[in-house]
């Protein structure tokens, strides 16, 4: 591989990995030109760093032909000796979004095989063109600078590592590479199908293109943002130092405090706080997260999107909603408290009203009753055996699995 095309490529995607000390690499192979680009290139780096490379296709079960072009995947990898499995996503039951479940799913699905495989980052075939049009549909949304910096070239999510080595080539350099390599790939014919955002993007990018608008100048754009966000962040981390109390996995701040904060500090304060307490990866919008601050500064009771604030003794509470929880079970329990201790025969749910009347000294740890009813609980029945975030041990610990805010907000 010694064209010059292939060489920038190739020096491109292996800058990716600099930093990284990781021993074992993952690729998310669809079908499509972008990621089986990707998996040629990372082929090829990992073969020159001595990194194990591994393969992952999941078929949402959505298309009929998507089985078939997972074989085709799998013919691929066998022929380059690249371990690949396939996972399948059954879980849409005709409502909500589409794509965002899907788009969940899929992360979640790729996270826990990682983590099955030993795998310490996946890669993603995210193209100059993705952040071009991720730029338009959230443009279209009316979204800050939070929204239209783009795609980062790495994250993490689900515990795992995500890379986006190719995120400054365009799809078209990437279907030159393969051209020039006679690999074959697929295209998803819902490419074309304009009922979905980013299909209906794309058609706007191409008719953009006479002002001079491109993909390169939208994902130039999205950088500029990117690094003028950067200076907004640290700013908003400097004015909400030290004034953010955290207890037992809810938030607190002086209601003088939250009036005068810059109003730009104050959204993203709400915003964060919103995702730090339900782990949700995208924010709230835009009119209700202004429903929800004009009720706090009049003193009042909000909901929005699992979290309760409200206003009492001049402080503002932030905490997670019980009714969300009401039904859940599980350890971890609400994605964010693991709980340790002896659970044989007994199962994790919320304390709610019902574990607060067992416990009639809650109150002597001085926090609002909002604060204990989402909190995980060890039940036996009816019986609650242990509440370890509210005053009933027994042999139980629960442990915060969220960074402290302060952190969290400055990683976000």
């Amino acid at each position: 591989m010694s064209d010059a095309s292939d060489a920038f490529l190739h020096h491109l995607v292996g800058s990716s990995f600099l930093l990284d000390k990781a021993g074992h690499i993952g690729v998310a192979v669809s079908g499509g030109s972008d990621s089986i680009a990707l998996l040629i290139l990372m082929q090829h780096w990992a073969t020159g760093n001595d990194v194990r490379l591994s393969a992952v296709t999941v078929d949402h079960g959505l298309r009929p032909e998507a089985a078939d072009e997972a074989v085709m995947v799998a013919r691929l990898c066998a022929e380059r000796g690249i371990p690949h499995d396939v996972l399948n996503w059954q879980g849409w039951d005709g409502t909500g979004n589409l794509q965002a479940m899907a788009s969940a799913a899929r992360y979640r699905l790729m996270a826990d095989w990682a983590k099955a495989k030993g795998v310490d980052a996946i890669c993603l075939g995210h193209t100059r063109d993705d952040q071009a049009e991720t730029f338009l549909m959230r443009l279209a949304r009316k979204a800050g600078s939070d929204g239209l910096r783009g795609m980062p070239d790495r994250f993490e999510r689900h515990g795992m590592r995500w890379v986006r080595p190719v995120l400054d080539v365009g799809r078209a350099d990437l279907r030159a590479f393969l051209r020039r390599h006679e690999i074959e790939w697929v295209d998803d014919p819902s490419n074309e199908d304009e009922g979905f955002d980013r299909v209906k993007a794309r058609r706007v990018l191409a008719a953009l293109d006479p002002l001079g608008i491109d993909a390169a100048v939208l994902s130039a754009v999205a950088h500029n943002l990117d690094m003028e966000n950067s200076l907004i962040r640290d700013v908003v981390c400097k004015d909400l130092q030290g004034q953010v109390a955290e207890f037992r996995g809810a938030l607190a701040m002086e209601k003088a405090v939250f009036d005068r904060l810059h109003p730009e500090v104050l959204r993203r304060f709400l915003i964060r706080a919103i995702q730090w307490i339900t782990g949700a990866s995208y924010p709230p919008r835009v009119e209700a997260e202004v429903e929800m601050e004009v009720a706090l500064r009049q003193g009042g009771t909000h909901t929005l999107a699992g979290v309760i604030g409200w206003v009492t003794k001049g402080r503002i509470w932030l905490a997670r909603e019980y009714e969300p929880v009401r039904q859940m079970t599980g350890n971890p329990f609400d994605g964010r408290w693991q709980i340790d201790g002896p659970l044989e025969g007994r199962e994790i749910r919320a304390l709610g009203p019902e574990g607060l009347k067992q416990m009639p000294d809650w109150r002597d740890l001085g926090l609002p009753r909002r604060v204990f009813l989402p909190l995980p609980g060890v039940w036996q029945g009816d019986k609650l055996v242990a509440a370890p975030l509210a005053g009933k041990a027994i042999h139980h610990k629960a442990t915060h699995l969220r960074p402290s805010f302060d952190n969290w907000l400055a990683q976000h």
